[in-house]
């Protein structure tokens, strides 16, 4: 085999990720529902034999930190052979939250018995079961938030086991679109299995697998580099969630950041207790938005893989906010607390780095859900969106306004597409002008957007920052806090940050998004 290069690493590293993408756009094109066709809330990852990322697409970051936990934990309970899939989202064994359901299938050369490689894809549905449509709603037990698939065989010898797959349907509203969503995924994993086939073929197995370690020894020397640029010492900050829907008590996320050398710590021991409503978080979520923080600082051009992740470690306490326990449900901890984590490390990275980390930016997914008859055909609807807000300003810029940000990089579902699937009329859908916090630098503005409803149904609210508006630093204003409101027979309800209310036909809801903190002091 000839020398490996540096190139020959970039190459690959590339390659792999371009897989994933493809992947991606596979699935896309294959869905159902507005949430992924639309929104693109999904991701796609390459792991090797060793269960090791190798290459991910730049899809959802909340999915893709939680997705080496999720495989590990699958692997352990099944091992896949040619032609299998395995399907899960059991959140206390690395998922994130019910409705994103996780799918894996081995990759096989031709005459091998032991895979080259595992492709993954995680996909959020609109709908998984549950006590409320759209199956991200307030409630106690995780029983009430739907369906849960401890890891099991979707496919088993190339054949779909009708048993598991119908048992699914059953219990989900709109079975059909779940289905088509569920294909879709399938499909996916088959585009990335042809390709990395291709991709051995074309390589060679033998230089294939030494790279691979090269990449991921080199993915751990580029994050170690990085992590030696922040200074050695002990970094601490605290940010609190609104409430957890039931108590009106704030719930705390406290963070310490040990640098040394090229390591980091970061301990949550500190954090709240887990509590009764969905907003607790998994431990593979925090990890995730661990991740995602350092990845930032990494930058665009380096590969990002398990080695990536090894200098960088973990510490939670069970049965807290950040590491909760069964039965508790979770749904908006992946989308809701998963954005307050995300603030409390910048936070306490700011006093080390403070040329390089930005305010916080509006820091809530803003998730709305609803569902009911759709009266133009009779038959039963879920929809499920989150909306973006204002980006935190940073040391050398304004934050960015109407978009999402941090653990959520989905996209709007078009007016065009949710007025002509769903019995909804989008009223009003701009920018939140001056929204965004003052300084040296301006936070991004939120979001104004309103939904006529053209049905009797149920809608669910899961928001955040409705009470504690979004930090800025070193002198710049705080960004607005969000606010919900609902119109009904000409009456102004401000509805709570977390709620799920009946509507009538003519009702409407309209959600302020919070703005972004602003940076620095405004010396006019």
């Amino acid at each position: 085999m000839s020398k490996v290069s540096l190139i020959d690493i970039h190459i690959l590293n590339k390659l792999l990720s371009s897989v994933a993408e493809e992947m991606g756009i596979v699935l896309k094109k294959s869905a159902f529902s507005a949430n992924i066709k639309e929104r693109k809330d999904f991701s796609c990852a390459i792991f090797d034999s060793k269960a090791r990322l190798l290459a991910q697409a730049a899809h959802i970051p909340v999915h893709l930190g939680a997705m080496p936990m999720t495989v590990s934990n699958m692997l352990k309970l099944k091992q896949p052979y040619k032609g299998d899939v395995i399907w899960s989202n059991d959140p206390f064994l690395g998922g994130t939250h019910l409705p994103d359901i996780t799918m894996l299938k081995a990759v096989f050369l031709e005459n091998e018995d032991e895979p080259i490689f595992y492709v993954v894809c995680r996909a959020h549905h609109a709908d998984i079961g549950g006590k409320y449509p759209g199956s991200m709603a307030l409630v106690e037990d995780i029983k009430d938030e739907g369906v849960m698939i401890s890891p099991e065989y979707i496919i088993k010898n190339k054949q779909i086991i009708e048993k598991n797959f119908n048992h699914f349907l059953t219990r989900v509203r709109k079975p059909e679109e779940r289905k088509g969503d569920i294909l879709a995924q399938l499909a996916c994993l088959e585009r990335g299995s042809k390709r990395l086939i291709q991709l051995v073929k074309s390589w060679g197995k033998e230089k294939i697998l030494s790279v691979i370690d090269m990449l991921i020894d080199y993915g751990e020397r580029v994050m170690k580099e990085t992590i030696k640029e922040i200074p050695n010492g002990e970094y601490e900050f605290c940010d609190a969630l609104d409430d957890d829907g039931f108590n009106k008590e704030p719930i705390w996320i406290k963070v310490n950041i040990k640098i040394k050398d090229d390591q980091a710590i970061l301990d949550f021991s500190n954090t709240d207790r887990q509590v009764k409503s969905s907003i607790n978080t998994v431990k593979s979520v925090t990890a995730s938005c661990c991740y995602y923080v350092f990845f930032c600082l990494l930058g665009e051009d380096y590969p990002i893989n398990h080695g990536s992740l090894a200098p960088i470690k973990i510490v939670t306490q069970p049965a807290t906010i950040v590491d909760a326990q069964r039965p508790a449900p979770v749904a908006a901890g992946n989308v809701e607390t998963s954005q307050r984590i995300v603030d409390v490390i910048l936070g306490a990275l700011s006093k080390a780095l403070p040329d390089k980390i930005p305010a916080a930016s509006c820091g809530t997914m803003n998730n709305v859900s609803f569902g009911g008859i759709d009266p133009r055909n009779n038959k039963e609807f879920t929809y499920y969106e989150t909306i973006g807000g204002g980006m935190g300003a940073s040391p050398n810029m304004d934050g960015l306004s109407a978009v999402q940000v941090h653990m959520t990089n989905t996209l709007n579902t078009p007016i065009e597409a949710i007025e002509y699937e769903y019995p909804v009329m989008i009223e009003k859908y701009k920018i939140r002008r001056n929204s965004g916090g003052c300084g040296k630098f301006k936070g991004g503005d939120g979001i104004i957007r309103s939904f006529k409803f053209l049905f009797n149904g149920t809608l669910s609210l899961l928001t955040e920052r409705r009470i504690f508006s979004p930090y800025g630093l070193y002198g710049g204003t705080s960004g607005k806090k969000g606010k919900n409101l609902v119109f009904i027979d000409d009456k102004i309800i401000k509805l709570s940050g977390k709620t799920t209310i009946n509507i009538k036909k003519g009702d409407i809801l309209e959600i302020y998004t919070p703005g972004g903190g602003g940076w620095g002091i405004d010396r006019g």
